[in-house]
């Protein structure tokens, strides 16, 4: 049984730890190519205009906008199949499970957030409240995959977890208070959609080309009605059903026939199978795919493209700053992210955990200690990816608190980074 779990687990974090590779690799390149001779193409690359335009309907965005409206919503679909699994089967299904990490991602957000606005004397830049609030987990699992053998498999586990409720924290952020100009006449089109897929799900009717359909009519609607897109990528991930249709049993019996025809099968010549056999591989096919849970091939299906290209792309997109000598900073900005990211999510973490502990709400996991608790609370300031697109919803393109404000984040999170890796090095058996 635990073989089952911790198997996938560390397939997961073998991917997370690559894509935050991958990332580095990206953000790393968007700031050499914004600071070279060829910045021009740079920028003349995500401010290329493409879409489709009609006497009725326009749908025209510069590139970067398709990547952060459109590919993000990818991101957050997987992220949304990922919360679903959670609550569902995994470490938050049960309120024992659920508690720790649930309160170690409140004080990850609570704590954070609140330094911010103690902390920020411009109301133009207080919007930016939601950007410190958020960790990536690719990056900082990468980190912890750097310790190897000093952090045990429940930590990683624990990091998963709160960071997965962190996720979903700033997903209600971003569809409550960064959506702006509502129109509730398309937003009821699209909940209606949503329950029509809701109910298709209760009945364990799933079709990959009729929510595929459904699903981009949603994110226009959402696109169209003042919420930011992505949200609908977490709600259409909420309607995937996790049920198989059917059993283990079935699809046994099913596939020991399946397999005795094809193995007898007449008609074949050489290498070349017979139409009986090519039909037997087509029976196959259909029976595998009824056998497995619809939101978990997705999730396996998703995470690679999402890991690989999805999160590099978006960092390549966003990371581009120039640090040119006409740069204008507000350095308040920067250092209130920072402080927000590195001081405001290792004491929020840390503290909430340790309070949930002696207050008997939670207890710690197998194999994890306070000096652990500590080492991830540091890690957890390493917001990168949700930081960085919050701070595009919080600020306009071309402002000077956007710049600072991802100036702020990478300095945070490289701090974050730093530190964490260096906290549980130092404070943890080899």
């Amino acid at each position: 049984m635990i073989e089952k779990i911790i198997t996938p687990f560390q397939r997961f974090i073998k991917i997370e730890s690559l894509s935050g590779i991958l990332l580095f690799s990206a953000t790393i390149l968007a700031l050499i190519w914004a600071n070279s001779p060829l910045a021009y193409l740079y920028n003349m690359l995500w401010d290329y205009k493409m879409g489709i335009t009609t006497e009725h309907f326009a749908l025209d965005k510069p590139l970067i906008l398709w990547v952060n409206d459109g590919l993000m919503t990818v991101f957050f679909f997987l992220i949304g199949l990922e919360i679903k699994r959670e609550l569902l089967i995994g470490e938050l299904n049960s309120l024992k499970k659920a508690t720790f990490p649930f309160v170690a991602a409140i004080g990850g957000m609570v704590i954070p957030v609140g330094l911010f606005v103690l902390l920020n004397q411009n109301p133009e830049t207080l919007d930016g409240w939601g950007v410190p609030m958020a960790t990536d987990i690719a990056f900082s699992l990468a980190i912890l995959n750097l310790l190897g053998k000093r952090v045990p498999i429940s930590l990683k586990v624990f990091l998963t977890a709160f960071a997965i409720v962190d996720d979903l924290g700033a997903v209600l952020v971003i569809a409550i208070f960064y959506s702006t100009g509502i129109k509730w006449s398309l937003i009821a089109f699209a909940i209606g959609l949503l329950v029509i897929l809701f109910f298709l799900s209760s009945r364990r009717y799933y079709s990959k080309y009729l929510f595929a359909i459904a699903g981009v009519v949603v994110w226009v609607l959402f696109l169209k009605a003042g919420i930011h897109p992505t949200v609908a990528g977490v709600l259409m991930a909420f309607t995937i059903p996790i049920q198989q249709r059917i059993n283990e049993n079935v699809f046994s019996k099913k596939v020991s026939g399946i397999l005795e025809n094809f193995k007898y099968a007449e008609g074949r010549k050489g290498p070349v199978l017979s139409d009986e056999q090519i039909g037997r591989l087509d029976d196959l096919e259909d029976w595998t795919s009824l056998v497995q849970s619809p939101l978990q091939h997705l999730e396996h299906r998703l995470h690679n493209w999402v890991a690989y290209l999805v999160m590099p792309i978006f960092a390549l997109a966003n990371a581009g700053i120039a640090f040119s000598a006409d740069l204008n900073l507000d350095f308040s900005l920067v250092s209130s992210i920072v402080i927000g990211l590195f001081v405001g999510k290792g004491i929020g973490v840390s503290l909430f955990s340790i309070l949930g502990v002696k207050l008997k709400l939670a207890a710690f996991p197998e194999g994890i200690n306070y000096k652990n608790i500590i080492g991830v609370a540091m890690l957890a300031g390493v917001g990168f990816t949700m930081s960085i697109f919050i701070s595009n919803l919080a600020f306009a393109e071309g402002s000077v608190y956007i710049d600072s404000a991802k100036v702020g984040i990478l300095l945070g999170s490289l701090i974050s980074g730093i530190a964490g890796y260096a906290f549980i090095y130092f404070f943890s058996k080899k």
